[in-house]
């Protein structure tokens, strides 16, 4: 199994951050995203939030490609309409990539 930790900044107006999270409570996120995820390898997904910054932990098998999940999400017409509504909440990390969104974060410490 692999971890991964990424970061995203939301916008920071405390409406959008509240409709945001709307969003991600387990009644409102999109089936089709859950299995797009799933589908991917990732095991386990969770995202946490302090003012407007994103935390998400990701718990992976041994196979998961975040390159083929950028390829499999690319293709999918509902992922690509729940990215373009994520978008109205989300901004990049001002040390993002051209075009990125979630940046992975390096571990610095382990106890």
């Amino acid at each position: 199994m692999k971890r991964y930790c990424l970061a995203l900044d939301l916008k920071d107006d405390p409406q959008l951050i509240a409709e945001y999270e709307r969003w991600h409570k387990a009644e409102n996120c999109w089936p089709e995203i859950r299995k797009s995820i799933l589908d991917a390898e990732i095991l386990d997904m969770q995202i946490y939030r302090t003012g407007n910054r994103l935390f998400m932990i990701m718990e992976t098998s041994d196979h998961y490609d975040a390159e083929k999940k950028g390829e499999m999400d690319a293709l999918n017409p509902k992922v690509q309409e729940w990215e373009q509504l994520m978008w109205i909440f989300q901004q990049p990390l001002p040390w993002a990539k051209d075009g990125e969104k979630w940046v992975v974060m390096e571990q610095i410490f382990q106890l």
